[in-house]
């Protein structure tokens, strides 16, 4: 019994049965082409997202390209940038017109500037004038002042005169000026000059001395 045990113990492991290594290699082959489908699924997959990406970002562009009223050629970026002649004529159109509504704007304001500087000197103008006109009345009226205390005097010399003497003086005198001196007196040194006088010069005297007040309005 321990020969046959000892036979046994030495005998050499034998090689699995084919059957065996069949199956063990159709196992491997059916997992190659899963994990090859799964790599090409993923590819896919990654494909259409990046393919999806594309077209939104195209769609997203063109609604801007048209709002511009630019054509996008394709395959060629230096034409895309260039604007359409008709907007290029209207952009320098308008900036003409800019330009020239900045010079209008300058010139209104310095004529504006000049009407200002112009309101001033009419302004110190009217108040020098004012002052010339206030300092003129003061004159005058100091000047009226004078010729009437003037006249007021030579009116009493002349009431205090002798009639006949008086109407001497009075004989000689033009007759609007000798009737503006009796019109101020009083009317007894008056009465008693002008009976001193000639019939004549009395007469025109008391013509003037009626038509004084004439044209005076009665009501």
């Amino acid at each position: 019994m321990a020969r046959k045990s000892d036979k046994t113990a030495k005998r050499p492991a034998q090689p699995a049965p084919p059957k065996a290594r069949k199956g063990a290699r159709r196992k491997r082959r059916g997992s190659l082409p899963l994990i090859a489908g799964l790599l090409l699924a993923s590819a896919a997959l990654r494909v259409g997202l990046h393919s999806s990406e594309v077209l939104a970002l195209d769609s997203a562009e063109e609604p801007h390209e048209a709002a511009m009223g630019v054509d996008m050629p394709e395959g060629n970026t230096a034409l895309a940038c260039e604007p359409d002649p008709d907007v290029a004529a209207m952009l320098e159109a308008f900036k003409t017109r800019e330009a020239r509504l900045d010079q209008r704007e300058s010139q209104i304001r310095d004529r504006m500037n000049a009407l200002s500087i112009a309101d001033e000197e009419i302004e110190k103008k009217l108040a020098q004038l004012a002052e010339a006109e206030e300092a003129l009345r003061a004159t005058l009226a100091l000047a009226d002042n004078a010729a009437e205390n003037d006249i007021s005097r030579l009116v009493a010399v002349y009431e205090n005169m002798k009639p006949k003497d008086a109407a001497t003086l009075f004989e000689q005198m033009d007759p609007d000026f000798a009737a503006g001196f009796l019109g101020r007196m009083r009317p007894e040194a008056a009465a008693a000059v002008m009976s001193g006088l000639t019939p004549e010069r009395a007469y025109t005297i008391s013509v003037v001395l009626a038509g004084r007040n004439s044209s005076v309005p009665k009501d």
